[in-house]
């Protein structure tokens, strides 16, 4: 028996792609360590979303291969499709297997093995890397099928329901590393669900590469009648999306989903830029106009909905009179959370040939106003919930400043603890639902109960 740590990077599909890889190992014989563990193998499944996300990735590579010289080291993932040649030539990485090619990881690893064996008999000093990639981008690439068994939490799952992205905005590598649009089939994805939910899994996440696009390879949108679908299964009490383009909030689409008592009021709404000057050049395909109405849409719908996005600072050409226009927009939204991102060049796209690059002195600048916001409304919109009785869905314990608690979220995603010295509250666990009144803080981004 040999032993695997996983490690995964980036994005929930990272996370849902390196469960299933785990779930698959496991069942064939391999044993699950922490990736702090020594370890015969090491998976890194990496993200290159960003520049320092790059960096992460070579950084848990590298750092797998020192704390065991003799294991295995496979990349996978994102990283390794966007710099492949530098993955080839990294003597950290054993094994690399493309964005679709994860299901096969089992294979890939005993045929590694089989070679090791028949090298040793020959008395050849050392194995070649194995490589298994598909081109990404070739015409005809299918959904990678994978199905999530068992739930790696104790009360929520991710859900994949897509893969890959056709906007190529101007900024973002991903398109290149995952490919065209690919949706699975709505039978498997309630299958799956189904089984989660027979093991006691509450909450659903459903996440993809660009969930809104769910459907459109085979001719027309269907993520409104997937949540229908799912919103039917017995056992799933929450079901939330990760990450939106606004465009796809059309009335119909709001209504539908309020029409759903499982959808949770918790929407993350792409926006980048409140500027339509940077959104044109970023090749975002709608107008702050358009982005407003969205969520004028879901507040019509939904009462307080917790509405979260990124944004994206120092885009090349972003003057003061442009990001003051963004600044102001996200101010006017009021948004629960905002992610702030400085802009990161990333080789291969069309921004990173674009004139006025900024320094990283002034994106620095420009992040920590956002930052300095987005802390500022994200405590007012939960201090409208003490005094509130809420559903909290109770999830795992924590040990915050040497006492013990139990932890939930409410439908909006409100991180909520009770403390264990209240036996009868806190006994209760994980996985339950319960009803109970917010009385105040507890740290920055904790309520109490």
């Amino acid at each position: 028996m040999k032993n695997v740590a996983l490690h995964s990077l980036g994005c929930k599909v990272n996370r849902y792609e390196t469960d299933v890889m785990g779930q698959k190992l496991q069942e064939s014989g391999y044993k699950i360590v922490s990736f702090d563990e020594k370890a015969d193998v090491y998976i890194i499944n990496t993200c290159s979303v960003t520049a320092i996300a790059d960096h992460k990735s070579r950084q848990m590579i590298h750092r797998a291969k020192k704390k065991n010289p003799e294991a295995v080291v496979v990349a996978c993932g994102c990283y390794v499709e966007t710099d492949m040649e530098n993955a080839k030539q990294n003597e950290s990485i054993d094994i690399i297997v493309g964005n679709n090619k994860k299901t096969d990881i089992v294979t890939i690893l005993d045929e590694y093995f089989a070679d090791i064996e028949k090298e040793k008999d020959q008395e050849i000093d050392k194995c070649l890397g194995r490589q298994s990639v598909t081109d990404i981008n070739a015409p005809g690439q299918e959904y990678e099928k994978m199905f999530l068994k068992h739930m790696p939490g104790h009360t929520r799952a991710y859900i994949k329901i897509q893969d890959g992205c056709n906007q190529f905005c101007s900024y973002c590598i991903i398109p290149y590393a995952r490919g065209r649009i690919r949706s699975r089939e709505e039978a498997d994805i309630l299958e799956e669900v189904k089984s989660l939910a027979a093991e006691g899994c509450r909450e659903i996440v459903l996440t993809g590469i660009h969930v809104s696009s769910y459907g459109v390879d085979r001719g027309e949108p269907e993520l409104l009648n997937l949540l229908q679908e799912l919103n039917k299964i017995e056992g799933i009490d929450r079901i939330r999306l990760s990450s939106l383009e606004p465009r796809v909030i059309t009335e119909k689409m709001a209504k539908g989903m309020a029409a759903l008592e499982k959808v949770c009021p918790h929407f993350h709404l792409s926006l980048q830029s409140g500027s339509n000057d940077t959104l044109k050049r970023m090749n975002r395909h709608y107008t702050a106009e358009e982005y407003m109405e969205s969520v004028r849409l879901l507040r019509e719908v939904y009462d307080r909905p917790a509405i979260t996005t990124d944004v994206i600072v120092g885009f090349p050409g972003e003057t003061e009179e442009t990001y003051e226009e963004s600044r102001a927009f996200c101010e006017a939204i009021n948004f629960y959370e905002m992610h702030v991102f400085k802009y990161s060049q990333r080789k291969g796209t069309v921004a990173a040939k674009m004139k006025d690059q900024l320094t990283d002195k002034e994106k620095t600048r420009r992040s920590a106003i956002l930052l300095d916001m987005t802390k500022e409304q994200s405590k007012a919109y939960r201090e409208y919930f003490v005094g509130k009785t809420e559903k909290i869905l109770w999830e795992d314990y924590e040990t915050i400043d040497g006492k013990r608690y139990l932890i939930g979220h409410t439908t909006r995603y409100i991180r909520v603890a009770v403390s264990c010295e209240d036996e009868k509250r806190c006994g209760a666990g994980s996985g339950l639902i319960s009803e109970n009144t917010i009385t105040g803080f507890l740290t920055d981004d904790t309520l109490r109960i």
